[in-house]
């Protein structure tokens, strides 16, 4: 009877594997508890002589981390680091800790509209001086506008004649 009611090393093996290889941290949650999470089904695979190497248990921990951790596995992976597994998670809580320190602080205030007011009034400025100038002057050459900035293609102006028929009534002058 007992023989019937156990379960088989093999589905054990296999719930473990797809446990340890699907498992992924929460982006915002802590690492150490992932870590001990992560302990548990390394413990049974081991006792079931699952036959993975050390080398992958390290690799399946640091590929279940969210894309916070990604600059910690690039330095991990480039000086060639040979660590155990609690080794691991005590580097990557420390990690997690000095990057948390580290992490910039945002300040919530007011924000500054000068730079905005300065545009504005550039821009009015330069309607006035084309205005001005189209008035004044009857040449027939093209005006191009001031500050045509990079990549932006400057649009060609022309002054109006006195002379010019009107599109919708055909009279000239107006």
């Amino acid at each position: 009877m007992k023989e019937l009611c156990a379960v088989p090393d093999r589905y054990i093996r296999y719930a473990m594997t797809k446990e340890f290889f699907c498992a992924r941290m929460i982006e915002g949650s802590s690492v150490r508890e992932h870590g001990v999470m992560m302990l548990s089904p390394v413990k049974k695979l081991k006792d079931l002589q699952a036959g993975l190497e050390k080398e992958i248990y390290v690799d399946v921990i640091l590929q279940s981390l969210p894309p916070f951790y990604d600059q910690f596995i690039i330095n991990y992976n480039m000086n060639g680091l040979e660590k155990s597994f609690h080794e691991l998670v005590n580097m990557l809580v420390q990690y997690e800790a000095t990057i948390e320190k580290s992490a910039p602080s945002v300040l919530v205030g007011e924000a500054s509209t000068s730079k905005v007011k300065t545009k504005v009034a550039g821009r009015e400025k330069r309607k006035k001086d084309e205005t001005s100038s189209t008035t004044t002057s009857t040449s027939s050459t093209p005006v191009t506008p001031l500050g045509g900035g990079k990549g932006k293609r400057k649009r060609v102006r022309q002054p109006k004649i006195l002379n010019d028929v009107c599109n919708y009534c055909r009279e000239k002058g107006h």
